[in-house]
């Protein structure tokens, strides 16, 4: 099953700057060769269901090893059944519909 995920890790006890944690993050998402869209308060994820939350656990796995002590995710998602459709899909017809 296909999921469309928008992922939003952020380490705790660590300080204010987390960029080096994303950094960690994008690499590990680029590297399980998904297509994943970098916004300012997360990254939108697309795949398989399995490789998606295997990318979930390598990440909290990293930034754990990073030193975070603590980390807080915040995961919205969604499949669809009834016709594939791509993150990019859902950006066009928006796109569309403003004109």
């Amino acid at each position: 099953m296909n999921v469309i995920m928008d992922l939003c890790i952020v380490p705790l006890g660590v300080g204010v700057s987390v960029s080096k944690y994303v950094v960690a993050c994008e690499k590990i998402i680029k590297e399980a060769g998904l297509n994943s869209s970098l916004h300012a308060y997360g990254t939108n994820i697309e795949g398989e269901w399995e490789a998606v939350m295997r990318v979930v656990k390598k990440c909290h796995e990293e930034v754990h090893a990073m030193g975070a002590p603590r980390i807080t995710t915040t995961i919205k998602m969604g499949t669809r059944t009834d016709r594939d459709q791509k993150m990019a899909d859902k950006i066009a017809s928006v796109k569309e519909k403003m004109g």
